[in-house]
């Protein structure tokens, strides 16, 4: 887990941002959910949200020692930069710098660790001391949220795989056939596709028009069933996964979802091994908690004036 202190994590989604202060024993000190500044391509109102989001920790809480923080889309972990996150219209801006900066205009210093919200979910749900994420942490486990849009990460004995800041995009490969045959993945298969597919606000009307009957519901959640049981078959093959994570918003359904899913990724794997198809147990807190990991293993490398890492 890294040094001690406290930190922030902080998880930017496609529509809302969730972050929450743990300290050094993994104690949640205090919780923030704010919506996600919209139109903000190079991301300055983002960056002055999070520096809000710390000064007010503060101001809860008392000083901190590092902030991480986790978007969607293609990262680069090492430069700091948002290469391309589509549900945000932000290509190529580095964001850990403008963070950092945002904090300094507040007069504070301290590090910040920056990555994938999906890897550092992932990170989430395998790092803890019990039984269960100690055997998630031996051999491939594959860990989907299905939220505004859809990602993936694998976890390979216990380590993330970073595949140079383009690995786990698979919401944005192309289905090349039947009547959907052109859109991409997450177009179907997200939580935001099928609330947006079905005219309702959120993929949890939808879910509730299905327990209802509705033929346009049933169809859509059927639709989207069918297109995520294909990636996470496809994901399973080639990686060995034994376990697939499923989180986000549509996890949130429940057995409306993993009941149909689990069936659909066994009939896609004959003669293969299927994997477990298993809710993730931090639910959408999963980024928030994985960004906090990241800012405590970041303790370990920076000097104490802090600075950006």
């Amino acid at each position: 887990m890294g040094a001690g202190g406290v930190v922030l994590g902080v998880d930017v989604g496609g529509t809302g941002i969730k972050a929450r202060v743990v300290d050094e024993s993994g104690r949640v000190l205090t919780e923030h959910r704010v919506p996600t500044p919209r139109d903000d391509p190079a991301a300055a109102r983002l960056a002055e949200v999070v520096a809000d989001l710390t000064a007010r920790s503060i101001d809860t809480v008392g000083p901190l020692d590092a902030v991480g923080v986790v978007v969607p889309g293609v990262v680069d972990e090492r430069t700091g930069t948002a290469v391309l996150s589509v549900n945000l219209g932000w290509r190529g801006v580095p964001l850990r710098a403008r963070v950092h900066q945002a904090l300094l205009v507040r007069g504070i210093t301290i590090p910040v660790a920056f990555g994938h919200d999906v890897r550092a979910g992932a990170l989430a749900e395998v790092c803890g001391s019990d039984d269960t994420s100690r055997a998630l942490r031996t051999g491939s486990v594959g860990f989907v949220p299905v939220g505004t849009g859809l990602a993936s990460a694998l976890v390979v004995d216990g380590t993330v795989v970073d595949g140079g800041g383009w690995a786990g995009e698979i919401g944005q490969v192309r289905i090349t056939e039947g009547s959907h045959r052109g859109a991409r993945v997450e177009e179907i298969a997200s939580a935001g596709a099928v609330a947006r597919r079905t005219g309702v606000p959120t993929a949890r009307d939808a879910v509730e028009l299905v327990h209802a009957g509705d033929p346009t519901a049933i169809r859509v959640w059927d639709e989207c069933v069918d297109v995520l049981a294909g990636a996470l078959g496809w994901m399973t093959a080639v990686a060995g996964c034994h376990t697939l994570i499923v989180g986000g918003g549509l996890a949130e359904s429940g057995a409306v979802l993993f009941d149909p899913l689990r069936r659909a990724v066994t009939e896609r794997l004959p003669g293969l091994r299927p994997p477990a198809v298993v809710p993730a147990r931090h639910r959408d807190a999963a980024g928030s908690i994985g960004a906090a990991v990241m800012a405590r293993e970041l303790l370990d490398t920076v000097v104490p004036s802090g600075g950006p890492a």
